[in-house]
């Protein structure tokens, strides 16, 4: 049986296949302003990379923030529900996900393979991947350097504000007064885990822990969680596809 994910985000879109509960092929584009063409990109691309047709495909589910342009899938989750399936297909003993995504982030628990609960950033950047954007702009590096430069740093330069505006005009400030790059970027990915971990003490945090979204293939940014949370931290071959391989999960169901 041949089904399809496809997550549709913020920042990107993603596209999962699964035949007899393999995963076959994946892909990972940016979105455009029309979603609905996005989706059908991503899925149409995918089917290529697999060398499958489009009629082959049994059924399509659709997550994530533009789950409902997704006009040719046969059902719509949540991403909630999703990345926890997701998780647990790549790391059968995770019991806590921590999704960091574009425009939002999101923490969830698992019992007995199922969403037990979850709490949800979805209306603030600060804490998501906008936020090391912007960051990243501020200081003129590459949002993909991030954590290779935070490596490099002696301390972390404190960021007391949790708004990406008044954070943007800190680390200017940081700039200007003589601090080093590689040390504001260190408090930078300290904020945001700070932010994270006081959002996820809402539920219940039990390892395995589970990072996935585009930022968990920051290495410093998994590292200044584990400092948080006080657990090891598990991070899937792809972290990006989890929500689309979720739902690929509840094609089958």
């Amino acid at each position: 049986m041949i089904v399809a994910g496809v997550d549709v985000g913020s920042l990107t879109a993603k596209c999962a296949l699964l035949k007899d509960r393999e995963l076959v092929a994946y892909r990972v584009i940016k979105v455009s302003p029309n979603l609905e063409e996005t989706a059908e990109k991503v899925f149409c691309e995918t089917l290529e990379k697999a060398g499958i047709r489009r009629e082959e495909v049994e059924k399509i589910v659709a997550t994530g923030y533009g789950r409902n342009k997704v006009s040719f899938a046969d059902k719509k989750v949540t991403e909630i529900s999703c990345h926890a399936k997701g998780a647990i297909f790549f790391i059968p003993t995770a019991r806590t996900v921590i999704d960091i995504g574009g425009q939002d982030s999101k923490v969830i628990s698992i019992s007995n393979g199922k969403v037990a609960e979850f709490v949800m950033n979805d209306k603030c950047a600060a804490g998501t991947g906008r936020f090391l954007e912007v960051m990243a702009n501020a200081l003129g590096v590459k949002v993909e350097e991030l954590g290779d430069i935070a490596e490099r740093a002696k301390k972390a330069t404190r960021i007391s504000s949790t708004c990406t505006v008044f954070a943007e005009s800190e680390v200017i400030s940081h700039l200007a007064s003589g601090e080093k790059v590689e040390d504001i970027v260190a408090g930078i990915h300290e904020a945001i885990a700070s932010r994270i971990v006081a959002m996820a003490q809402r539920v219940r945090i039990v390892p395995d822990v589970v990072l996935t979204g585009g930022v968990a293939k920051n290495k410093a940014m998994k590292k200044a969680l584990e400092e948080k949370i006080g657990f090891e931290i598990k991070i899937p071959p792809e972290p990006q596809i989890v929500g689309a391989v979720g739902a690929a999960l509840f094609a089958l169901a």
